[in-house]
This record gives structure tokens, sequence and C-alpha cells, in this order.
């Protein structure tokens, strides 16, 4: 048989795997698109009351816990709508995002409930990044916080960036925890970055530790939480460390304002019935509310009510006169749980008669707080303005 046509040997010829990369970003997107356009969703997960139509198939291939779910005999594997407990509405949806994109993003404000969501769904990936982008974002005002969430989920790298700052000067340590900036969501946060930092270097910090004392904010603690710091070796041991919160806590903190994290939006809603003596505080996101009692004599009628970017609660109260109405303009006291009258003497307005059916608005643009008259009939009937609440204009 000639050369020519002898048949070819195949198994010289080694076989090759090819990689479409076109295929693979187009399929993720394809895939995006299909969930923005709501097509062929099979299965809807509530959070917080939200709803997420999604493919199960997408969920189980990206996550281990959606794959036990919808492949196990679990109940959910056969339910067309899926209730997830333990997360953030707004936080999930970054999460699918994520799912479906294959971009993650993360910022300060949300890296550790990201975090936490990604622990409970599983995502390594997310859980690695958020990890690093805390470790790589320690700053004075947040050490504190990201020591604690460290330790509760055992991340050694944000732990040992956080544990630079035990290095700290007692002048640089006592300029930390005086911030009102400082990112923490209580006050014993605080006082245990100090029993650290002391212990850190207990010879020769010790002595310093009476001169950092005052600047731990006891107001906003409960009577408990002092206690549990006069009873703690280190000030218990040392008599002028106990004299010193001790003279605190009786003369009051010379600043009682709640730090950057302990803040937390509220909706305000005052119960105008006929003697009530009540108003609730009601965090829409987390679905709480906390009732505030007061003395009729001590809770002011309020015909408008704001809070301020400064978060504070400030509200009118009219009252009723010869000369005709009397507008006082209160604040509330947070840490002594009080409203205190503000701005100075009260405004007399005109006899109400004039204005039968006017609403009240009070609302702060600026630093400036506007107390506007409206009617339907009338776009504007009176406006005033307190600048900076001490001064009317």
């Amino acid at each position: 048989m000639a050369a020519a046509d002898q048949e070819p040997n195949v198994s010289a010829v080694r076989p090759r795997s090819y990689q479409d990369e076109s295929y693979l970003h187009g399929f993720l997107g394809t895939v995006s698109d299909l969930q923005k356009a709501g097509v062929l969703q099979d299965v809807v997960l509530e959070v917080e009351g939200w709803r997420f139509p999604c493919h199960r198939l997408v969920l189980s291939a990206a996550s281990p816990y959606f794959r036990a779910m919808f492949t196990s005999d679990m109940a959910e594997s056969r339910q067309k709508t899926v209730v997830l407990q333990g997360l953030d509405a707004n936080i999930f949806r970054e999460i699918l995002s994520y799912l479906y994109s294959g971009t993650l993003q993360v910022a300060l404000d949300k890296v550790q409930p990201l975090y936490q969501a990604a622990d409970l769904l599983q995502l390594n990936y997310v859980r690695d990044t958020c990890s690093s982008y805390m470790a790589m974002n320690v700053e004075c005002f947040n050490c504190v916080d990201l020591y604690k969430f460290a330790d509760v989920f055992s991340l050694k790298a944000v732990q040992l960036a956080v544990q630079q700052a035990c290095s700290l000067s007692v002048n640089q340590l006592t300029e930390i925890i005086s911030h009102d900036e400082l990112d923490v969501k209580h006050e014993t946060t605080v006082w245990e970055a100090v029993a650290r930092w002391v212990q850190h270097s207990r010879e020769d910090r010790l002595h310093h530790l009476p001169s950092i004392l005052p600047h731990i904010r006891f107001s906003l603690l409960t009577s408990d939480d002092t206690a549990a710091i006069l009873d703690h070796p280190l000030v218990r041991e040392d008599p002028v460390s106990s004299g010193v919160i001790r003279n605190v806590v009786q003369k009051g903190n010379p600043n009682p304002e709640p730090r950057q994290g302990m803040f937390q939006e509220v909706a305000l809603l005052p119960n105008r019935a006929w003697g009530a003596n009540e108003i609730l505080f009601m965090n829409p996101r987390e679905g709480k509310y906390i009732s505030c009692s007061y003395k009729l004599e001590d809770l002011p009628l309020a015909s408008a009510m704001t809070v301020t970017s400064d978060n504070d609660i400030c509200i009118l109260e009219t009252e009723k006169s010869e000369d005709g109405v009397i507008v006082f303009l209160y604040k509330y006291n947070h840490a002594e749980n009080k409203w205190e009258e503000e701005g100075g003497p009260p405004i007399i307005r005109e006899p109400e008669n004039e204005f039968m059916f006017y609403k009240e608005l009070l609302f702060e643009v600026d630093e400036t707080l506007y107390d506007l008259l409206v009617d339907d009939g009338r776009p504007l009937m009176q406006m005033r303005k307190y600048r900076k609440y001490d001064e009317k204009v």
C-alpha cells in the first residue's frame, strides 16, 4: 500500500480542551438578564417582608446553603415562597446582586452585616473579601468595633490588623475614645478597649488608667455596666481608679452625647389621642418599636415634630392666650429622658381664628429650623425660622 493511502495514526494526535471565555461571561450575563427581566424564576425568597423572585438553579450553584435547601427533603424544597430568617433585606439584596453578576460591592457601613449574611449562606468568597476589606480599613474611629466583631467570628487577619492599636500612646488612646465619631454600638465596648490596652502592658500602663477613665461616657452605661467595671480587677485593685469612676458617675459626664455607632434611624409616632401620654419610636427595618410614656405635664402636646441632622428631636407646642397663640420650641434630652424648652422666649402668633384650618410643619435646612403654616387653599400662610435653635427670626 502506498504511503499516501495509509490510514492516519489517530492515537498520535493529542486531544486538547478549549475554554470559551466569552461563553462563560456571556452565560453569567444572560442569567443576570433573566433575573432582571423576571423570566423563568421558580422560587420567591422573603426577607423582612421583602420578596425576591429567584432561580433555584442559580442559588443552588452559588451557595451550599441553598443547595442543601433545594435538593434535600426539607420543606423549603417544595415551597414556592421561602422565608429566610436572620438576614437584613438590604444586605440580602447586595448578596443577590453578587450571585447574579459576580460583582460584590463592599463599604465600611455594611461590611459587618454583609460578612454575617455570607457566613450564614456559606459564601466563602464574600466572607474572605469582607475579612480582607476590614483588615485593610482599620482606622482609629472603627478599631474598637472591628476588634470586637473579629473576636466573635475569629477573624485572625482583622484581629492582627486591629491589635496594632495596642501600640498607641496614652494620649492617642485618650484622643480616640473622646471622639463622638467613634463607631461603637455600646459604651461598654470603649471600656473593653481601654482594659485591653492596659493589660497589653500592665506594669507600664496601669498608672495611666485614672487619667483615661473620665473619657468613658458612664452616663451612657447602665448601673449594672458601671458596677461590672468597678468589679474589674484593674479597677478593684486600684483605689484611685475606683474613686475616679464613682466621682464621674456622681457628678455626671460632661459629654453625655451618644457616639456615631449608637444612632439608628427611627420613625416617631406620637399618640395624638385625647389624654394620651406616649410616643412610639419605631425602627422600620427591624419592625421593632419602643414606647416611651411620660407624665402628662412632662409631655408637650406637639403641633409639629422633626428630627434634625444632629439627631435632635424637636417639637413645637402651641398654647392659646388672650393675645393669640403662644408657640414653644422643645428639644428632647436623650441623656436625662426629658423635654427641654429651647430658643429663648416663646413666639406669640396672631389669633388662631385667622388660621382655623392650617397645618403646621417643622423641618431643618442647614442647621436652621423652619416653622411653616400651610393650608390646602393657600400655599403658604406664615413662616418663622429658628437659627441654631437659640435665635428666632
